[in-house]
């Protein structure tokens, strides 16, 4: 079964998805999007709506909410790196590169393929695929768009070109 919440951020709506293993997909949506009130939170989402009250007020939440995260060994790979880059840092494309090169015993890997499995992070903010800018330090690719990427950034206190 799938369990939906409607997650009022102060940089627009969030929807979060869940299942009875944890949080499948979380990020940003239209106003329109509309998720009923559960009569009763599943814990996922409760755990997913307490992990964003705290992120977004300012302060680094000290747990992560239960994940499922679907997708390819590759992806997942990526995924598991995204969770390692800390709150206020950042990473660059190229650098994950060879951190999933080393990771899979291969002595390179294309910055491009891993900001695919970037791109398709299904569980934006909680797998902070936003800390993960150009390697000249510019702001690049969010699905959320460049200006919630950087104000993400901001509100950890980030510092990037």
């Amino acid at each position: 079964m799938t369990y939906r919440l409607r997650y009022e951020s102060p940089m627009g709506v969030i929807s979060v998805s869940a299942d009875d293993k944890g949080v499948t997909e979380l990020g940003f949506v239209g106003r329109d999007f509309f998720a009923p009130p559960p009569a009763d939170l599943h814990p996922a989402l409760s755990e997913a709506r307490r992990w964003l009250d705290i992120y977004f007020s300012g302060r680094r939440p000290d747990f992560t909410p239960p994940l499922h995260l679907i997708g390819t060994s590759f992806r997942m790979d990526v995924w598991r790196l995204l969770l390692d880059v800390p709150y206020g840092g950042t990473t660059t494309y190229g650098a994950l590169a060879k951190a999933v090169a080393k990771r899979r015993g291969v002595a390179r890997m294309a910055a491009q393929a891993v900001g695919g499995a970037v791109g398709h992070n299904p569980v934006a903010i909680v797998v902070p695929c936003h800390r993960v800018i150009g390697g000249d330090g510019r702001l690049v690719g969010y699905a959320g768009g460049l200006d919630k990427k950087e104000r993400l950034l901001a509100l950890e206190g980030a510092v990037f070109h």
